[in-house]
């Protein structure tokens, strides 16, 4: 199944990521570009970065200065995380091309890469709530809740990969087609963001 496959990148991503565990590491994707796996990694990393720089950005004691750095990076890494997600619907839109769609077939909520990209960060949700329901130097209560959410987090898991696989079966089938569009995000555009324009 394509979420089982996709899910083990991602963790295969975030373990890698924590061996140094720093956002200013370099990044090396072990997969050749032409293949999916390379997307999906990359796609993880970027979104492992960011989880790290959410949490640095949230210390009450960092610099103004620092946060507004900080706070660009983040606004890139938004903008990587959508091009990726594009890139992997494009992947899904060839892979289907051919498929017959039938009379009665029918649109999904969301494209097959932004579930995929849910699926990203549940692995580093399920990821980080394992340390937590782990850490040796919590509370016996704080373990005990942190494994409850993770308990919670796994079914999750278990019931978007479900809708994941149906989705692709569906498209793969003719039930379902893609319509993708695209993320016409304003706020990066310098015609668009009127403080751009202004400072232009």
């Amino acid at each position: 199944m394509f979420s089982d496959f996709a899910f083990k990148i991602f963790n295969d991503s975030i373990k890698k990521y924590h061996i140094k565990d720093d956002v200013y590491q370099n990044f090396e994707n072990p997969y050749s570009k032409e293949d999916i796996e390379h997307l999906l990694y990359r796609k993880n990393w970027i979104d492992t970065v960011q989880w790290h720089y959410e949490d640095i950005i949230r210390n009450p004691d960092i610099n103004p200065e620092d946060a507004l750095v900080l706070k660009r990076k983040i606004d890139a890494s938004n903008q990587d995380r959508t091009d990726l997600v594009e890139f992997i619907d494009s992947y899904f839109l060839n892979k289907y091309q051919s498929v017959d769609v039938k009379s009665d077939a029918t649109i999904n909520t969301e494209s097959p890469a932004w579930a995929i990209d849910r699926l990203s960060i549940l692995a580093l949700k399920i990821y980080h709530m394992n340390e937590e329901a782990t850490r040796s130097d919590a509370t016996l209560e704080h373990r005990k809740k942190c494994q409850a959410k993770l308990e919670v987090l796994l079914e999750q898991k278990s019931d978007l990969s479900l809708a994941i696989d149906q989705l692709l079966a569906d498209i793969e089938n003719g039930s379902k087609y893609m319509k993708v569009y695209k993320q016409m995000k304003m706020y990066n555009d310098e015609e668009l963001n009127p403080i751009l324009r202004g400072n232009k």
